[in-house]
């Protein structure tokens, strides 16, 4: 009988699982096969950062022949970091939260360099509450012992990744297969401590591990070594996001001598197909597989299976992970990183691949990207509920590359029938999908922060990236998230092929105008990266891109290559975080764009009001006669009264709601008030199929009332609608 050990090597995140695992674990469950998971990240650094852990490694760290003044420093403090560490990796994972009155008086953690930038990041915070001060003030004390350790025990050391320059754009296996041939580093060795144990102990026929990063790689073949060198018999497979992007076109046989299989893509049925494989050698049949015959790589893809449909593929499963012992840190003072950095969070996909699909600088050849697969609301609704029981933790990131605004409702719609309390955030684009009743409706669902590709903030380059959005929409589209009470960070791109200077500096505008005007909370600067399965990559002429077109025996996704404008967009890289940085804690809007730049930059050409225009233009008031009508809030109150004006008297019927915050009440006249009482209970947000704008409005004529539009359009009605009368 096959028994599986899936496993993530070091690192990627101290405050959750990557959920990988987690994913194939549960499809395994689906099948009856036995699997336990493990996440050696997080494994290795609780090692390291104990008592025992840094006694050791100062004892490493004194070794160095030559170390810096910081090291010297954290070496003299080494009795205070041993004394310490146990007490603030325990506050690190939320089990001694009293320490942080201790850490936040300032005289109990040593201090080195990282202490250095309190006084600015004190003006840049504000006033923070305790726990996340204190939480800082030790995030900054594990990052001075980060230093030492780069700087005297192992340079390839970082908290998120290891070694990742070794696995970053490796077009050849040179450089890592030489590192694999030296002795294993200190790092490396407490790896393989753990991970000679835990296969010892799971006695396992099969290992997968899963390479999610750059960061992930030379641990994954580390381990592998170590597998191949003592356990010869159990078979090694290799998945995950770095071998579906880089290695597709993998020739050098010397993988091998670690790895037996690197699957691609979904992993489910590759998997399933290895297995009985490895229960009958005479099988022969793969999915989507590389492997070694004859001396030589090739590639298997003869399986007749199908893969598995999202509603198939079954509830990730997180057992076996040492979830209580994640640690949350606060690095940065970007507010989207510190949620992702901070907390722990239960990963779900609501859709596999992109709905969108045409970004040209995105891999969209590939099939997790290319094939789109919604998942039911229900099922995905199932499947939190189970995970809530499951980890104890209703905090939720869906990790789609965009989350479909239609299946987003839904979703929502069926948070709130169920009742169930959860936080979530995810991916978006910017489209004009996301109105201002659909942002109310994922608010109310939980839904506290989406983040989205701006990119260029450029019409020309959104049009060129095939980006389906436009500056002026993105601005109605972050105010109405924010004015929906959702934080919205924004992915911003610069060097995209063929953009001048001229277009870099309106971008910064843009994006100045954005933050001034309060409707983007949050966003990063990345620098265009060509890859070769994306259109960009593909078609390089149509983008004026002179490609280097040698094929690596390696990696091969990210490619060189060479603007044809001869633009250096590198040196825009400082000024362009540096005055993020700062419009990110609103300040530094009236800073001359020159200001930012050491060198000569043209004045922009954007319009000083352009953002604020965009955002005060009103929305139309025109109602699609089959978008639904949901009511959101509670029941009301009833109340009649009478009303006498110039002789005549009529009734009135007085609704009282009360929601979290305060109460309200509307009058309406008797009958189309009693009609509106009845249907509010078709449109509440309880029942399964909300009513179409044109349903209701033939509700109202059927009853023998006049003139709906008026109605819909009346004082009464325009109250409700801000208090959870959703139109979507």
């Amino acid at each position: 009988m096959t028994k599986l050990f899936l496993f993530t090597p070091p690192f990627t995140q101290l405050n959750t699982p990557y959920p990988a695992t987690a994913y194939i674990k549960g499809f395994l469950n689906t099948k009856n096969v036995e699997s336990v998971q493990a996440d050696l990240g997080i494994e290795v650094i609780l090692k390291m950062f104990s008592k025992q852990g840094l006694s050791d490694l100062f004892a490493e760290a004194e070794k160095c022949a030559n170390p810096g003044e910081n090291s010297k420093r954290i070496i003299a403090l080494k009795d205070y970091y041993i004394s310490t560490i146990d007490a603030v990796i325990l506050f690190l994972q939320g089990k001694n939260p009293t320490l942080a009155l201790s850490i936040c008086q300032e005289d109990f953690l040593p201090e080195a360099s990282r202490f250095a930038q309190l006084d600015e990041l004190d003006w840049a915070f504000g006033s923070m509450g305790t726990q996340d001060k204190a939480k800082h003030l030790a995030t900054l004390y594990l990052e001075d012992l980060s230093d030492l350790i780069v700087e005297c025990v192992d340079d390839n050391f970082g908290f998120s990744r290891y070694a990742e320059r070794l696995g970053r754009s490796a077009s050849t296996f040179d450089e890592l297969y030489l590192s694999l041939q030296t002795k294993p580093t200190y790092i490396d060795n407490i790896l393989l401590e753990i991970l000679e144990h835990r296969i010892s102990e799971v006695q396992p026929t099969l290992v997968l591990i899963s390479v999610p990063f750059p960061g992930n790689l030379y641990a994954a073949f580390r381990s592998a070594q170590l597998i191949k060198s003592k356990f010869p018999h159990v078979k090694v497979s290799m998945g995950g996001g770095f071998p579906n992007t880089e290695l597709r076109s993998l020739s050098d046989a010397r993988v091998f001598e670690f790895i037996d299989f690197i699957t691609l893509d979904d992993g489910e049925v590759p998997v399933e197909e290895l297995i009985k494989n490895i229960e009958n050698p005479a099988y022969a049949t793969f999915k989507r597989t590389l492997l070694l015959e004859g001396g030589k790589v090739v590639y298997k893809n003869n399986s007749a299976k199908s893969d598995y449909k999202q509603s198939e593929v079954g509830t990730p499963d997180y057992s076996d992970l040492k979830l209580d012992q994640y640690i949350s840190v606060i690095e940065i003072v970007n507010p989207m990183h510190r949620m992702w950095s901070d907390g722990r969070w239960n990963k779900l996909t609501m859709a596999h691949g992109c709905y969108w699909g045409k970004c040209t600088f995105c891999d969209i050849s590939l099939d997790y990207i290319k094939i789109y697969e919604p998942i039911a609301a229900t099922i995905l609704c199932d499947r939190i509920e189970e995970l809530i029981a499951a980890t104890g933790q209703n905090g939720f990131h869906f990790v789609d590359e965009a989350a479909p605004p239609a299946l987003m409702r839904a979703l929502a719609l069926e948070i709130l029938r169920r009742k169930i309390a959860v936080t979530w955030w995810t991916n978006i684009r910017f489209e004009k999908s996301f109105t201002r009743d659909l942002c109310v409706l994922l608010k109310a669902s939980g839904c506290i922060a989406v983040s989205g590709g701006l990119e260029v903030a450029s019409d020309r380059l959104l049009q060129l990236i095939d980006k389906g959005v436009t500056v002026e929409q993105v601005a109605k589209v972050t105010r109405n998230f924010t004015e929906a009470g959702v934080m919205v960070h924004a992915y911003l791109m610069y060097g995209y092929p063929t953009q001048t200077v001229q277009e870099t500096v309106d971008s910064l505008e843009m994006v100045r105008q954005l933050f001034e005007t309060g409707v983007l909370q949050s966003g990063f600067w990345h620098q265009f990266a060509l890859t070769a399965h994306s259109p960009v990559g593909m078609y390089p002429e149509k983008f004026g891109v002179i490609r280097d077109m040698e094929i690596g025996t390696f990696a091969n996704n990210d490619v060189n290559f060479k603007d044809e404008t001869g633009i250096d967009h590198e040196k825009f890289s400082f000024g362009l975080s540096k005055s993020l940085y700062n419009f990110m804690h609103g300040i530094c809007f009236d800073y001359p764009l020159q200001d930012w730049f050491e060198f000569k930059i043209p004045k922009t050409k954007i319009p000083y009001n352009f953002i604020e225009d965009a955002i005060l233009e009103p929305d139309s008031f025109e109602v699609k006669s089959n978008a639904k009508i949901v009511w959101i809030g509670g029941t009301p109150q009833i109340e009649y009264t009478t009303k006498s004006k110039k002789g005549k008297t009529w009734e009135l019927i007085s609704l009282t709601f009360h929601d979290k915050k305060e109460s309200f009440s509307v009058q309406m006249n008797r009958e189309e008030g009693e009609w509106f009482v009845e249907m509010l209970q078709k449109i509440t947000v309880e029942n399964a199929k909300p009513k179409s704008f044109q349903q209701v409005k033939s509700d109202y004529e059927e009853k023998g009332l006049e003139d709906f539009e008026l109605f819909w359009h009346s004082k009464p009605l325009k109250t409700l609608k801000s208090f959870g009368l959703l139109v979507l």
